[in-house]
């Protein structure tokens, strides 16, 4: 048998309890115009269902966790996972089918572009609200609270960014790398205030028009009374990143040697 060549893109799908959407999702990515270009990781969070015997069914790649350890940790790992494989690239996506695939090439060939400062992008964001994306309509809650992160990012870092909590990303070899490191990834809910952090930093951000679409099975991380309890979080997070790089100067030397 042919030994699978090993692409430079690699997806990154953190799962928990998907059994009801990730196998959609897999008929998309095997298509030939994804499968041709990335290979995909499966960040198994401990599922009761059967998530775990899907992604082996289907043959992708997968690290399951005995416990669960949470979105922040299950990606960072994949993030280990994918600088121990020397992957040049990398792009994460939910496995609730919310993320359309045809952003993946979009997204990988961003990745690869330079922009008009002539350096490539660190971070590409997928985002369901610039002009070019589909109308997606949010809750009162969601949308205070992507306008509190956008102000928040805005006064701290002097850029808006339209979507802060999007979990749509491409990130280059140097990003993954620092985001790989011990402490310079929130374990829990790695959102605005990553995008904070990366842009203070020092690390190039950009933003492009994404397709998404509305979870139709499952339960959403954010759901119930979640949404205020993460709200909170990461108010208080993005207020503490600002203080810690602008203020107190921790980890604002060390960019430059991230390569």
């Amino acid at each position: 048998m042919e030994e699978k060549r090993q692409k430079e893109l690699l997806i990154i799908i953190p799962a928990y309890n998907e059994a009801g959407n990730i196998e959609k999702l897999f008929d998309k990515l095997e298509q030939p115009e994804i499968a041709n270009i990335a290979d995909v990781l499966v960040m198994n969070d401990a599922s009761s269902d059967s998530t775990n015997w899907i992604v082996k069914k289907r043959g992708h790649t997968l690290v399951t966790h005995v416990f669960n350890l949470g979105y922040g940790s299950g990606i960072q790992l994949g993030y280990k996972y994918a600088i121990r494989r020397n992957y040049r690239y990398l792009i994460q996506m939910d496995a609730d089918g919310q993320h359309d695939v045809c952003n993946i090439p979009v997204i990988y060939e961003k990745l690869k572009s330079k922009c008009a400062d002539g350096q490539f992008p660190d971070i590409v964001l997928g985002s369901r609200f610039m002009k070019g994306s589909p109308e997606y309509k949010s809750g009162i809650a969601k949308k205070i609270a992507y306008r509190l992160f956008r102000r928040m990012i805005k006064i701290g870092t002097g850029r808006t960014f339209t979507d802060p909590t999007t979990g749509l990303q491409g990130l280059s070899r140097r990003a993954v790398l620092y985001y790989s490191k011990y402490n310079n990834f929130d374990d829990r809910y790695p959102d605005a205030n990553m995008i904070m952090q990366m842009t203070l930093l020092g690390f190039n951000l950009i933003e492009i028009p994404a397709v998404m679409h509305f979870r139709t099975e499952g339960v959403s991380m954010h759901s119930g009374l979640k949404p205020f309890f993460y709200m909170f979080r990461m108010t208080v997070s993005i207020i503490a990143v600002w203080f810690r790089i602008k203020v107190f100067k921790i980890d604002a030397d060390i960019v430059g040697d991230e390569k």
